[in-house]
């Protein structure tokens, strides 16, 4: 399944996802997108991030304060950098970075993602794309 996924995946997707890249800052679907729903990895359609937890960090990109379920997490040294790399469960999709200054009060946290690694799926459309379990995430939110 992944490889027929791979096969259909545009060239910056696949740049981003199974090349480790990134895309450009600001010039990407989703740095200054805000509607309800969830993000879902491009490759292996996991669900990774809920619009309640984004936030505009000015970094270019799109930015959460946590994952809705566990992600993997590695040391990346590439680039003279020392960061964390932020990779997909099930897909194992190169996502982004995760950095140590997002807002304090939602845990200090910003995973800093690449557009081109998401799916949204808006809120209206999560029964039909098969997740409905994840309506829950907006129960009692003003969005």
């Amino acid at each position: 399944m992944k490889k027929n996924k791979i096969s259909k995946l545009t060239d910056i997707q696949f740049f981003v996802t199974q090349e480790n890249g990134t895309e450009p800052p600001f010039n990407n679907m989703y740095h200054d997108f805000f509607e309800k729903g969830i993000y879902v990895d491009i490759v292996s359609n996991e669900p990774l991030f809920c619009s309640l937890d984004k936030f505009d960090s000015g970094c270019g990109w799109p930015s959460f304060t946590r994952p809705i379920k566990e992600v993997i997490k590695k040391l990346d040294i590439s680039h003279g950098m020392i960061r964390t790399e932020v990779r997909s469960k099930k897909g194992d999709s190169h996502l982004g970075h995760v950095f140590r200054d997002g807002p304090k009060e939602a845990g200090g946290l910003r995973y800093c993602i690449n557009s081109a690694a998401l799916r949204f799926i808006p809120f209206e459309k999560l029964d039909e794309e098969g997740f409905s379990d994840y309506k829950s995430l907006f129960k009692g939110s003003k969005s």
